[in-house]
């Protein structure tokens, strides 16, 4: 089982308010740069959201929703504080509730 980290907000502040995709793009040249493996992808309407131990979270988070997962928690803290109003939490899988970390509801 492996620990997954995540932003979450709406999608329309990740996606249009916020640079996400100039702060991605930024990280993915800095992990090609270092030979370092990807380890973060976008997933809009997340399923993971509708754990039951996320379910608090969830709720404060307006829909659409869109999320961004990492196994690297430093990442997800440097990510909080370069977007400041987003939800953060961790969660493992796979699990029987839980298959794919990276799915989606939609």
């Amino acid at each position: 089982m492996t620990t997954y980290y995540f932003v979450a907000a709406s999608e329309k502040f990740l996606l249009e308010e916020e640079p996400l995709d100039e702060v991605l793009s930024e990280r993915t040249r800095n992990y090609l740069d270092q030979g370092k493996e990807i380890d973060f992808q976008l997933v809009r309407n997340p399923k993971f959201l509708q754990l039951s131990s996320l379910q608090a979270i969830a709720q404060k988070v307006p829909k659409p929703t869109a999320a961004v997962i990492s196994t690297d928690p430093a990442f997800i803290r440097w990510l909080k504080m370069r977007l400041e109003y987003v939800a953060t939490g961790s969660f493992e899988a796979p699990t029987p509730e839980l298959e794919d970390p990276l799915s989606s509801l939609s």
